[in-house]
Parts: structure tokens; sequence; C-alpha cells
């Protein structure tokens, strides 16, 4: 197994936890807080796309599926375009509804172009710095993992509160 086979698993299986957890929910189970400050499932699942959106299109350069294919008017949230969701307020949060079928497609095509960028990195290609603002610097293999470890952390948080909701 190549390491750009091990990682479009990874992302494979982020992909497929994120299409599990979306099946069925309806716009109001999708943005339920169980506290008045937590994320919505809604909210993690655009979040966790857009992390990946920015940050694989980012060492790939290439331009953002969220613009590039036009998510960022078809979700039409009150954000500046580039908004990935981190740091944003519990208002902010809660400004995030989305049906199933848009979250599902997005997260669809944010996937589809990592797994083909992903094709495309060979072992070298690794340890290539893509971040000289860390000390140590970052990695394009830190930089792919810290994206599979953000979005799993996520995912697993949107199937905790789909459970809260007997789903």
């Amino acid at each position: 197994m190549t390491p750009a086979q091990l990682l479009t698993d990874a992302y494979d299986r982020v992909q497929e936890s994120t299409v599990a957890v979306l099946d069925g929910l309806t716009p109001d189970e999708l943005a339920h807080r169980p506290t008045p400050d937590a994320n919505s499932i809604a909210w993690l699942v655009w979040h966790l796309a857009r992390v990946e959106d920015d940050h694989v299109a980012d060492v790939a350069g290439t331009e953002q599926v969220w613009t590039a294919q036009g998510f960022a008017d078809r979700f039409d949230l009150p954000f500046e375009v580039g908004a990935i969701g981190y740091g944003q307020t519990s208002d902010e949060v809660g400004q995030v509804r989305a049906g199933a079928e848009l979250l599902a497609e997005y997260a669809a095509a944010v996937h589809a172009a990592s797994v083909a960028y992903l094709a495309t990195v060979t072992p070298d290609d690794l340890d290539r710095v893509v971040d000289d603002r860390w000390d140590p610097p970052v990695t394009l293999g830190v930089r792919l993992v810290s994206v599979v470890n953000d979005a799993t952390q996520h995912v697993g948080q949107a199937a905790y509160l789909s459970g809260l909701l007997g789903r």
C-alpha cells in the first residue's frame, strides 16, 4: 500500500461516516443543539467539509470546491466566503442551516477533490513543508493527517448528536 492509498482510505472512511450520519435526518434534526452553545450536526458536517476543502485546496494549489462549484452561493450563509467555522461564535454556529442532501453533496464534492489530489501525492511529497508558521514547520504529510483527525472527531460528534436524537 502506498502512502497515497493509505491516506485515501482514511479520507474514504470520513466520507462514509459523513454520509451515514446524514442519512434520513430532517433539517430540524440537523439544526438541533442539545444546549444553547452546542454545535449542531449541520454545523459539524459543514465545518468538517469546509476544513478539508480549505486545507486540501491550499496544499494542492487549487480553488476550493466551495467557490469553484457554487456551494457558497447554494448554502447562502451570512459569513465571509472564506469562513470555515474556526473561531465562530455560538450565534454563527446556529446560522448554519442546510438540508442533508446539500450537506452530503458538498461533502462528496470535497471528498472527490481530495481523493483526486491524493492520487498525485508521492512519498517524497509528504516531507514538503506547506506551512512554516509553526515550530516545527508543517509538512504535507502532517497537514493531510491533521485534516483526517479533525474530520474524524467532528463526524464522531455528529454521530453522537444523531444518537441523542434517537437515530
